[in-house]
């Protein structure tokens, strides 16, 4: 269900693509973070993302993307106009079920700062469908002037795995993007979703401190400021630099060997285009 992205600008006037990797950083560990639970996002601001999610000209984008196979503009096949217009008006995108808020690993909580939650709000998620079946997300960041699309990923992985972890007891799910591994957050243990969370926490989960206590190992020079940082070397993780951690039952934490990852912002006009790739 899981895979890497690759994301790319959309052209458009005055389009300006952002990448912004996550880098998690901070200080010397000074003392375990509290790891509650993320506030969630109010209903009001899920029904304004969706609704930005809704907006005619998203629709089309999804139309054309869709029309292409979900592929990346690079690897578009080659279409004439009326070709695409057709291929995309007969994509019929739409939008199915609820928005979901996804949540991403918090620094804060890397770092150990007292009271951080284990996961911040990043972005909502909003499914869409064409119509011979195939699934992308359409992601709508919060910005001064409101909820604005700012990518379109092919596959449903954020309301996959928030259903995942509703329909397994309950939580908060979350990402830790840079090993693409997907959590839920439940009675103070954080629990895999996918493989990549398996083979980062192991199949039983971790305790939160015990979870703080490897991500903290993996990020913790990593953070904005930091040489790491300062060097550009953002979106080059290298997990096998971390060692093991121990959860309160006493299992090894082994570290995963997987590329980074991160959000893909767009500072001007446009949407970004992100495909999974699967492994």
């Amino acid at each position: 269900m899981t895979g890497i992205r690759k994301s790319v600008a959309v052209a458009g006037p005055a389009a300006a693509l952002l990448t912004a990797v996550l880098v998690l950083a901070g200080a010397p560990l000074a003392r375990a973070a509290d790891g509650a639970a993320p506030v969630p996002l109010g209903a009001a601001d899920l029904a304004r993302a969706h609704d930005a999610a809704r907006d005619p000209a998203v629709l089309d984008r999804l139309g054309h993307f869709f029309a292409h196979g979900g592929a990346l503009p690079a690897q578009w096949q080659t279409l004439d106009a009326a070709q695409e217009a057709r291929a995309a008006a007969a994509a019929a995108p739409r939008l199915v079920g609820d928005p979901v808020a996804v949540y991403t690993l918090d620094e804060g909580f890397v770092a150990g700062t007292p009271g951080a939650p284990v996961a911040r709000t990043d972005f909502v998620a909003s499914r869409a469908v064409s119509a011979d079946g195939r699934v992308a997300s359409v992601w709508t960041v919060r910005r001064a002037d409101g909820w604005k699309v700012v990518d379109i990923a092919s596959g449903g992985d954020e309301s996959d795995y928030a259903a995942k972890a509703a329909d397994t007891g309950g939580g908060t799910a979350f990402r830790e993007p840079q090993l693409n591994a997907w959590y839920v957050l439940r009675d103070g243990r954080v629990l895999p979703l996918d493989d990549e969370a398996r083979r980062s926490v192991g199949a039983d989960g971790a305790t939160v401190a015990a979870y703080q206590s490897l991500v903290h190992r993996r990020y913790g020079d990593k953070l904005p400021g930091s040489a790491y940082d300062r060097a550009g070397l953002g979106g080059g993780y290298r997990p096998d630099e971390a060692g093991p951690a121990t959860s309160g039952g006493g299992a090894t934490l082994p570290a995963v060997t997987v590329a980074a990852l991160g959000l893909t912002a767009l500072a001007g006009a446009g949407v970004a285009l992100r495909r999974r790739v699967r492994g």
